[in-house]
């Protein structure tokens, strides 16, 4: 029998070391997605599980709740997303200048809300957009009329617009810093000497260059989105009524919390993921267009 040779050694070195990772990941993703699927095409369970065809999918056409919670999720993709990643934008260029002092702890700072538990930072919002919170405290200090946060459906809809933003700024700044970090500053120099201003070498040198990044955060931030479940549970419990309730958590209620249809819920689920993957082809083929 022939030796082995080194570089297959190497290969199958690699791949005994890769085979763990994968069929963990094939047991806990691809397994269940896969019966997720197939689960959507059904209904009942156990003993009275039986083939429905597409039933599952046409009810969701239907299905009023689904088409306020779709309207939902969308609203706070189109809102929050672009806002979130042009403020992380920005903010990452400044704290990128070296004329900044201290910028270790400006980041840190912006950084530590994505870095902050749930549970704590809803509480913080609650109190603070509460009938008598501060907000409506600044509010009826400037003369204003206070505002009922949660029990009105567009307000309570941009509590979670801003909690989101909050949260997660300081995750993008961080991935647009690294990307900065790559970039010789003698490029801002040279447009400097040339005449650009700030807000040319913005548009012109920075977004050009973080092109695959911004790309990258796009991307990640939809598919977020698109499953928002933890602000719409926690800040406003879905309310007032079901105005401010994202997919996920729809998903979440019929499977755990109404009368469980699971069968349902899959088919809700394969359309989220059906979505998702739509939109980031489409982000992908739009900012990947290379010369």
């Amino acid at each position: 029998m022939k030796k082995m040779s080194l570089e297959k050694k190497h290969n199958l070195t690699g791949w005994l070391f890769l085979l763990p990772a994968s069929l963990l990941i094939f047991v806990f993703c691809f397994y269940p997605m896969v019966q997720a699927l197939i689960l959507s095409f059904k209904s009942g369970m156990g003993n009275t599980e039986h083939w429905v065809a597409i039933a599952n999918y046409t009810r969701i056409l239907k299905d009023k709740t689904f088409q306020q919670c779709l309207f939902n999720t969308i609203f706070y993709f189109v809102i929050q997303v672009p806002i979130m990643l042009l403020l992380s934008l920005i903010l990452a260029q400044l704290l990128n200048s070296p004329a900044i002092k201290g910028k270790g702890i400006y980041r840190t700072m912006i950084f530590l809300p994505c870095a902050t538990s749930l549970v704590s930072y809803s509480m913080i919002f609650k109190s603070l957009f509460a009938t008598d919170g501060l907000i409506n405290h600044v509010i009826s200090a400037i003369g204003l009329a206070p505002i009922d946060w949660f029990q009105d459906a567009w307000a309570a809809r941009w509590v979670i617009i801003i909690a989101l933003i909050w949260r997660w700024t300081g995750y993008n700044m961080v991935f647009y810093l690294a990307g900065l970090q790559n970039i010789d500053y003698s490029i801002y120099e040279a447009a400097r000497i040339d005449g650009a201003s700030p807000v040319q070498q913005f548009f012109h040198l920075t977004i050009p260059l973080l092109k695959p990044t911004i790309l990258l955060t796009a991307i990640m931030s939809t598919s977020g989105t698109l499953q928002l479940f933890d602000e719409s549970v926690n800040l406003t419990a879905g309310g007032p009524g079901k105005a401010t309730m994202t997919l996920t958590h729809y998903i979440y209620n019929i499977s755990f919390v109404e009368t469980p249809k699971f069968n349902y819920a899959a088919a809700l689920s394969v359309f989220i993921l059906v979505v998702v993957a739509v939109l980031s082809a489409i982000q992908m083929k739009v900012g990947d267009k290379r010369e």
